[in-house]
């Protein structure tokens, strides 16, 4: 209780308790209006933060849209022995898919980068020896797909990645299935090879024959 009131004497009670009656009043009056005030306030701010949200995910929807857009896909033709419809040049994010025209060998898409110092190109590079080609590709490959005979994109295997290449620079292309291997010998085994390359019976390598290319990944 306020000490002024044992002050003032029994007298001065009547004037405050009129006072605090209005003040109460008038205080609940004004809070009255601050609550209205503070609600509108809140529903305009939760609008706008709806329409913020909203604005959000349309323009996040439209910036995958546009991203899937740009996007491409390239199919290569695996032939015995070489690569059909390889391009020179694509877009970062592109992304390759595998057709195997060859009734019998089972072909891959194997896309190594090389350093941005080498200047070789995929046919110097497929004639060094396995010593001088190991430390330039020593990153392993970006990516591996795999088609067996007479097969298209929808039966592609993805052994690494799934085609796309993301990172720019300049890639070579091999196969480096053994010529004569049979495909099911050759996918069995590289089932449970790991990191090794398969061991199945057959030749040289596809890229020893000519199976081999490049392509330059831009930005």
């Amino acid at each position: 209780m306020d000490v002024r009131m044992f002050r003032w004497g029994r007298a001065a009670l009547i004037p405050l308790a009129v006072t605090g009656a209005l003040l109460v009043a008038c205080s609940d009056d004004e809070g009255d209006a601050d609550a209205e005030a503070t609600a509108s306030v809140e529903a305009t701010a939760t609008g706008e933060a709806t329409a913020t949200e909203a604005t959000a995910t349309e323009s996040a929807t439209a910036t995958a849209e546009a991203t899937e857009a740009m996007a491409e896909t390239v199919e290569v033709t695996a032939v015995d022995y070489g690569y059909e419809g390889l391009p020179e040049t694509v877009k970062a994010g592109t992304k390759f898919t595998l057709v195997n025209s060859s009734e019998s060998e089972l072909h891959e898409f194997v896309a190594f980068r090389v350093p941005d110092d080498e200047t070789r190109s995929a046919e110097e590079l497929t004639k060094l020896s396995e010593e001088e080609l190991g430390p330039l590709l020593a990153n392993g490959p970006a990516t591996v797909i795999l088609a067996a005979p007479g097969t298209g994109p929808d039966a592609n295997i993805p052994a690494v990645g799934d085609g796309t290449l993301t990172e720019p620079g300049r890639y070579i292309i091999i196969c480096g299935i053994p010529t004569g291997a049979d495909p099911e010998a050759y996918l069995a085994a590289a089932a449970t090879s790991g990191n090794e390359a398969p061991q199945v019976e057959g030749g040289a390598p596809h890229f020893v024959a000519g199976m081999y290319g490049e392509v330059t990944v831009t930005e």
